[in-house]
């Protein structure tokens, strides 16, 4: 069995963007077990910006980085355009006990109002000055369309709805 470990560089500090056609955003409705409706949604833009305190040691792995200063925690940024037109901020990331997976607490602005998020991603690939993450978050869907008057088209019932994003920074 072979195990898979996470490389042990962290990107450098900085300010680090998507470039157009390295993302990937679904927006996915189910009611009960059943995919009513599965949407491609546009991510305009995404970024990670890593602070000074994030990043110390190029030999400190990436969940060590992601966790060293609470005060200096990196801030993960996706715009989102088409059926869902929002902007997900993340105000806290945790990274997992495998250091392979971070969890970022987020709020997912949809019409001026936040809604809170737990966004789960999987750090697939970091080298110096590059990262590549995918995720996905579980929304309640009437809890939201309750919260901030999203709604999706009458003829989709859903329950919840699944966020699916894949991002590579550089």
């Amino acid at each position: 069995m072979t195990t898979v470990t996470l490389p042990t560089v962290s990107p450098p500090p900085g300010r680090y963007a998507v470039a157009p056609g390295r993302s990937f955003a679904e927006l996915t409705a189910y009611y009960g077990p059943l995919a009513t409706l599965r949407h491609r949604v546009t991510l305009t833009g995404a970024s990670l910006t890593v602070p000074e305190s994030a990043s110390e040691s190029e030999s400190a792995s990436v969940s060590e980085a992601m966790s060293q200063a609470a005060g200096a925690r990196p801030v993960f940024r996706f715009d989102l355009a088409g059926t869902m037109k929002a902007s997900l901020v993340s105000e806290h990331v945790e990274p997992m006990a495998d250091g392979r997976h971070l969890q970022l607490i987020a709020d997912l602005d949809v019409r001026g109002v936040a809604f809170p998020v737990l966004l789960r991603l999987r750090v697939v690939r970091c080298a110096e000055g590059r990262m590549l993450v995918v995720g996905s978050a579980r929304l309640p869907y009437r809890l939201l369309r309750r919260a901030t008057g999203f709604r999706l088209p009458w003829s989709r019932p859903a329950t919840r709805l699944r966020l699916l994003l894949a991002a590579e920074f550089a």
